[in-house]
């Protein structure tokens, strides 16, 4: 349902048009000056602006409605206006249009045809502020931004999402399995964004044990422990005035979780050891690859600290699911590895691209990139073989385990377990029987 302005001086006017537009659907708000309809485009965004030309000054010429087309387009030039009067003539028309208009309706008008160049002006506008976010999400990540490589029809709303985003200070929540990409997305939001000048600090909220957690985020004064030799900044007054990345919040042990909410409320914290209050202008993005609202639900994590996270959730589809970005992320992977190993390869063969389309990729995207690399390095060909994959097929056999090492056996397992609980590593941890940290340190270690 659309939300049409209309700007008319003549109360029936105003009527018969919202009963009529009513008709079709159309919410309509409705006033009487120029005047106010500036303060109602200050207070809502509108699909269409129905205008007369003519108000108080004159009665005839449109001079005071056509002043303040441009006016009006300076503030959002994607707003639609089709103006009106009884005083219709060519000349005010094409003037009309010159200064921004985008139709024009004659007093007294036919019902059908306004209606049709309203629906016709809306479904413009739609279109042209989608393109307009679109082209200007791959300008800017094609810039300054890291590259997102996202031509499936499941990753347009997360481009729309970072384009509407990044030049917010909104804190943004990215959702999404292991190896999806929220850090990539991450880096996006604060390229994009105002605070860009200032370099982005990134903590990895599942590596930090409990005994080092606010000093991590906080920082600590000298002896203000056995080992704090000296004074040290902690990630949030690091990250002043720019963009903190918390990867992994969900793993935030329920006790710590009231100071970061603290910090997050008010910009306020103190130092371990130290009584003096510090404040921070920090904007949040925050990942984790659990399922916030199940944590919430099931007692791990504050409802009142997601309300703070989570301004604008940005939740990231699996690999499987984006299958049209398979080959164009392989290319791109190939071109940077072949560069770094100083190999020529011209691409993959029909059974290595029939292999990458079936996998079933339970690491996502990074673990596309961990095969691409592997397959540069055992490629002795001019193109990539369906052998140096190492993919058997669709559905990877499992390897003897007495042919492998310790770690391999240890990375085999690891991801075995990820790829069981859909990629929730906290899951996966508590299967493994190993801790959140150490299990962190383990996903680094083997690049998972």
């Amino acid at each position: 349902m659309s939300r049409i302005l209309i700007a008319d001086d003549q109360t029936d006017v105003l009527e018969a048009l919202r009963i009529l537009l009513k008709g079709e659907g159309h919410q309509t708000d409705a006033v009487t000056s120029l005047a106010g309809a500036f303060q109602a485009l200050e207070k809502r965004d509108y699909a269409l602006l129905l205008m007369d030309l003519n108000y108080t000054r004159d009665t005839t010429s449109g001079q005071e409605g056509l002043e303040v087309i441009p006016r009006i387009q300076a503030i959002d030039n994607t707003l639609p206006i089709v103006v009106m009067t009884a005083w219709a003539t060519i000349d005010l028309a094409v003037d009309a249009m010159k200064r921004g208009a985008r139709d024009f309706i004659p007093k007294p008008w036919d019902n059908e045809r306004l209606l049709a160049i309203v629906r016709t002006q809306i479904e413009l506008a739609g279109a042209l502020r989608k393109g307009r976010r679109l082209e200007a999400a791959n300008q800017l990540l094609r810039g300054n931004a890291p590259k997102l490589i996202a031509e499936s029809p499941r990753m347009r709303p997360v481009l729309e999402l970072i384009s509407r985003v990044a030049p917010s200070d909104a804190n943004v929540l990215i959702t999404g399995e292991n190896g999806t990409g929220k850090g990539l997305v991450a880096q996006a939001l604060h390229a994009l964004s105002p605070r860009s000048s200032h370099s982005m600090i990134t903590v990895n909220m599942g590596g930090l044990s409990e005994g080092i957690f606010e000093s991590e985020l906080f920082g600590h004064v000298k002896g203000a422990f056995t080992d704090a030799k000296t004074d040290r900044a902690g990630r949030f007054e690091l990250a002043d005035e720019s963009t903190l990345f918390m990867d992994e919040i969900a793993n935030v042990p329920l006790n710590q979780q009231a100071k970061l909410l603290r910090m997050i409320e008010t910009g306020e914290f103190e130092r371990v050891g130290s009584s003096k209050t510090l404040h921070s202008n920090v904007r949040i993005v925050s990942a984790t690859n659990a399922n916030p609202h199940e944590e919430v639900a099931a007692g791990r994590f504050r409802q009142d600290l997601l309300f703070r996270l989570n301004t604008i959730e940005i939740p990231l589809p699996p690999l499987r699911e984006r299958r049209e970005d398979i080959m164009p992320l392989t290319n791109n992977f190939l071109r940077q590895h072949a560069k770094r190993y100083r190999k020529e390869l011209a691409g993959f063969d029909e059974p290595a691209r029939h292999l990458l389309m079936q996998h079933h990729f339970p690491g996502n995207v990074r673990e596309l990139d961990h095969i691409v690399e592997r397959a540069v390095l055992m490629a002795q060909g001019p193109q990539v073989k369906g052998t140096d994959l190492g993919l058997t097929s669709a559905r990877e056999d499992a390897p003897r385990l007495e042919e492998l090492s310790l770690e391999e056996v240890e990375a085999f397992l690891i991801k075995k377990a990820l790829s069981r609980f859909d990629g929730n590593a906290r899951r996966a941890a508590e299967a493994l029987g190993l801790s959140r940290s150490a299990f962190y340190r383990r996903l680094q270690h083997y690049g998972l």
